[in-house]
């Protein structure tokens, strides 16, 4: 079983681009970019039956399918439905903090943010955006693992195998790559000065 998330440059499967794939089976994290070693990943995936995702039935797999010409026939789960069934509704980041999984420097990027990470490096050159999107990308898939313990263990209250069947949760791995807080804090002032300038010209007109 293996953990999946992807990072693109937009929400449509046609005209964007996958920029970073993340990967990990409770024990190697994988990581995958866009113009280095992306292909890497059709070989990788195939080594696994069960693929874990948030929201993948919609996105993940669809986007990945479509993007490399592949079909990703693993039986699926997708814990979206799962938490949903135990309440726990938003998208993933929404759903770790319910849960009380914390991000750290990570707690302000989501896949929008993601987008102008992508954008500083490939643009700029800027590794440190790479390194960042890459620690935010992976930071899913290790969350994944933990989600999905959390989602088993509430749903065994619902048996009597309670106190018999629960899982610990699992150690979280020492992810590779850190966020670069200069970066974010610089992508973050010249974001939010286009808004407010966007926002100061719709009020003039």
């Amino acid at each position: 079983m293996a953990y999946l998330d992807i990072e693109t440059t937009g929400l449509k499967m046609w005209g964007f681009e996958i920029t970073t794939i993340a990967l990990y089976d409770g024990e190697s994290i994988y990581h995958y970019v866009n113009g280095h070693n992306l292909d890497d990943f059709l070989d990788d995936i195939n080594k696994y039956k069960v693929i874990v995702t948030y929201n993948g039935k919609t996105f993940d797999v669809p986007f990945i399918e479509s993007y490399l010409g592949v079909e990703l026939n693993h039986a699926h789960i997708d814990l979206r439905y799962i938490l949903g069934s135990l309440g726990y509704k938003g998208g993933l980041k929404s759903c770790e903090t319910q849960l009380g999984i914390d991000r750290g420097n990570l707690k302000d990027i989501d896949g929008y943010f993601a987008v102008f990470l992508w954008y500083d490096y490939q643009q700029n050159g800027n590794k440190k955006a790479l390194e960042t999107l890459l620690a935010y990308n992976i930071e899913d898939v290790v969350n994944l693992e933990t989600l999905m313990v959390m989602a088993y263990n509430l749903k065994l209250k619902e048996t009597p195998f309670f106190k018999t069947h629960q899982i610990s949760l699992p150690k979280v791995p020492k992810i590779p790559f850190k966020a670069d807080i200069e970066t974010i804090e610089r992508i973050k002032r010249k974001f939010f000065s286009t808004v407010q300038g966007l926002g100061s010209l719709t009020k003039t007109v």
